[in-house]
């Protein structure tokens, strides 16, 4: 079975519990998250904690937007957010989800990282298309709109 990870950082001027709030609570990705605009229909629903460990998101919309669910499973403020992600469309998949925050000269480097396994029908998918090209954009915009949602 063969494994991936997607990575990608970026120094953003900003104290980390800023930017760890913005992450930690679901509401506030619709101000950064890259795919939120996908789809301007999809629905949303979030449950559990308002943040932190226990809070849940979940979204259903077009074919672009798939839908899944997300959880957040465990933090160290200011430092690191784990989030287990599922996708139920238009692929099943589990992809681990962890935002590190580290105080870096004036700034904190945030680093978002995803990581899977190629199993199924995602194996053979994996054998035309590059996890790291398909989603690392979406990562290097999402970290771009994070710093604009905290200098707001």
């Amino acid at each position: 079975m063969s494994t991936y990870a997607v990575t990608r950082n970026a120094l953003i001027n900003a104290p980390a519990a800023e930017l760890f709030a913005l992450v930690n609570n679901f509401n506030s990705w619709t101000q950064w998250s890259p795919w939120e605009t996908v789809d301007p229909t999809m629905e949303r629903t979030y449950s559990g904690s308002e943040s932190g460990v226990g809070a849940k998101y979940a979204w259903s919309g077009n074919s672009k937007a798939g839908s899944g669910n997300m959880e957040i499973v465990e933090t160290s403020a200011p430092g690191r957010i784990n989030i287990r992600l599922e996708f139920t469309k238009p692929f099943k998949a589990v992809n681990p989800n962890v935002f590190t925050f580290a105080p870096e000269g004036g700034g904190t480097r945030v680093t978002w990282t995803m990581s899977g396994e190629n199993k199924g029908i995602a194996k053979i998918f994996a054998l035309f298309m590059n996890m790291d090209k398909m989603v690392g954009k979406d990562f290097e915009k999402g970290l771009s709109q994070l710093a604009l949602a905290v200098a707001k």
